[in-house]
């Protein structure tokens, strides 16, 4: 049997500030908390909610999916 490399991840608040949404982790923070992103069309109030290719991330007006482009 063969092993599977398992799915690259990244935390929600990490993935906001490396895709510019927002300039901080506070930021982030604050708009997570606040009900202002969703993932996948829910909004998500966790930070540290993990990501995978594929997920489709809203905040501050704009949607991004999550891409191998954003683990480098």
């Amino acid at each position: 049997m063969s092993e599977t490399e398992p799915l690259p991840i990244i935390r929600l608040d990490d993935f906001l500030k490396r895709c510019g949404l927002v300039g901080t982790g506070g930021e982030a923070k604050l708009r997570i908390q606040g009900g202002e992103v969703t993932v996948n069309g829910i909004v998500e109030t966790r930070r540290r909610k993990q990501l995978t290719l594929g997920d489709v991330v809203g905040a501050v007006g704009e949607s991004i999916e999550v891409t191998s482009d954003c683990f480098d």
